[in-house]
């Protein structure tokens, strides 16, 4: 018929595009031409929860086989079971979707009781296992934090150490600096300025770059002491 044909379409399109690594265009895809969830053939709607599976996005299917299993139509076809099933165990539990789960498997009524005891026990165990997980990833959080703590502490002293090393060294110099001769000091600046400048003091020209020179050690010297340093 023409909805085999379609679907046998769809199924070849589905495994076109994963090959080609385009498996999130998948359900948009199959949308397209099935326009709601519920209308999705059983074989392709297997076929996406598997592929989502596998590629460790099996929220996309959360909403689209949620609402393929809650239809009525849905619930008299042979493959309802089996479809519930691969919805449990690759998308609620995955997801942790627990209690979501428990009512699905009490809800319905197509597994008998044995079945519904084995799919409850599977759930349990799974919440088990999450749960487990999920003290074992606090854990390592804590850990994590804990060694980053320990980490920028260590950073911290020897920030500080370094620091008041620095102002030592600082202060010494700055005590040095006191005891020097002021007029060493500018004599000192004025060879240097010489030697960089490479000017003749004895040119009439270079006389306003000398007084300049003063005049800028002078504004140094006054703004760098305090009155009670400066020497005289």
């Amino acid at each position: 018929s023409s909805a085999e044909v379609k679907c046998s379409l769809c199924v070849v399109g589905i495994q076109a595009l994963a090959e080609m690594n385009r498996w999130r265009e998948v359900l948009s895809w199959v949308l397209q031409y099935y326009h709601v969830p519920e209308h999705l053939p059983p074989k392709v709607l297997e076929l996406c929860i598997l592929l989502y599976s596998k590629v460790r996005e099996p929220q996309v299917m959360l909403e689209v086989g949620s609402s393929w299993l809650r239809d009525q139509t849905n619930k008299s076809l042979p493959e309802y079971g089996s479809l519930l099933e691969l919805y449990l165990l690759h998308v609620l539990l995955p997801l942790g979707q627990f209690e979501g789960a428990e009512e699905l498997v009490r809800g319905c009524d197509v597994f008998d009781s044995e079945q519904q005891l084995a799919f409850l026990g599977t759930i349990c165990e799974s919440r088990c296992q999450w749960t487990q997980r999920e003290e074992m990833h606090s854990a390592a959080e804590e850990q994590q934090d804990a060694a980053t703590e320990t980490v920028l502490g260590a950073l911290s002293q020897k920030l500080l150490t370094v620091l008041t090393l620095l102002r030592r060294a600082l202060r010494s110099m700055s005590s040095h600096f006191y005891l020097l001769p002021y007029k060493k000091m500018l004599l000192a600046t004025f060879l240097l300025y010489l030697v960089v400048v490479r000017l003749d003091p004895a040119s009439p020209t270079s006389l306003p770059f000398i007084y300049k020179l003063v005049q800028l050690f002078r504004q140094s010297w006054a703004a760098v002491f305090s009155p009670i340093h400066r020497p005289p």
